[in-house]
């Protein structure tokens, strides 16, 4: 379970978040929708513990964010895999190696981690591009393969800024079959306040701030065909596809 309770976040005088109060329950995929200056980023860096709120409560599972020392961030972080709008990418390393280096940190063992990494590229269609540096590939191939970092470890929750920012809307079909497929992910967090049209494929529940911080509206579940996500993987890939239930 993931918990805001009162959370209020100033930065000098301005205050970004005000009051926000939600919980997101374990197999809920969840949209964050606002304009520009809502508050959604800020939103994601109080749940990693990148920043902390100026007063209410962030819960993740058994951990109270707000109150973690930084040593202990770490453990935190390793229930999470993030997907940031910069990417944060080794730019030395190719897409493989960024995959690799991600399961080396996790401890996996070296017979498992070349076999994954190279299905989980598969999985956001890039194995064409395993071989490839950072600055060889397009800035939807990076999104990619940030994606797929974020995924590999198997995280309870993927918390994503803006993950379809760099994304055409056929890679952005693409994205709940390769998150569910991979992961069988608890809670995955969408900003999308430039992809409105994404949320219907990506969200089933939605948060909807204004530019003052402030929850206006939580939407219910968005349907989404099978045939649907078939149709916009088979133009994607041009084969026919069998979605996993």
């Amino acid at each position: 379970m993931i918990t805001f309770h009162n959370v209020s976040k100033q930065y000098g005088g301005n205050e970004v978040l005000k009051e926000v109060s939600f919980k997101i329950a374990p197999g809920e995929f969840v949209s964050i929708v606002g304009r520009s200056g809502a508050g959604k980023s800020t939103l994601v860096k109080l749940l990693i513990g990148e920043d902390r709120p100026t007063k209410g409560r962030v819960i993740l599972g058994p951990y109270e964010v707000n109150r973690l020392r930084p040593q202990d961030m770490p453990r935190l972080r390793r229930h999470m895999g993030i997907i940031f709008q910069d990417f944060r990418l080794l730019p030395m390393k190719t897409a493989h190696e960024n995959i690799v280096f991600a399961m080396e940190v996790a401890g996996h063992p070296e017979r498992d981690i070349h076999e994954v990494t190279e299905q989980v590229l598969d999985l956001v269609g890039l194995s064409d591009k395993m071989g490839n540096y950072v600055h060889e590939l397009s800035g939807g191939e990076k999104q990619r393969v940030a994606i797929a970092r974020a995924m590999v470890n198997r995280p309870d929750v993927i918390i994503a800024d803006e993950p379809t920012g760099s994304l055409d809307p056929l890679a952005t079909g693409m994205l709940p079959v390769c998150f569910g497929e991979a992961t069988k992910l608890c809670q995955y967090l969408l900003d999308a306040d430039k992809c409105y049209e994404a949320t219907g494929l990506l969200g089933t529940k939605t948060n909807t701030g204004d530019a003052m911080g402030e929850v206006l509206e939580t939407a219910s579940e968005v349907e989404v065909s099978e045939a649907q996500l078939r149709a916009v993987l088979e133009q994607f890939t041009g084969v026919s596809q069998q979605i996993p239930s």
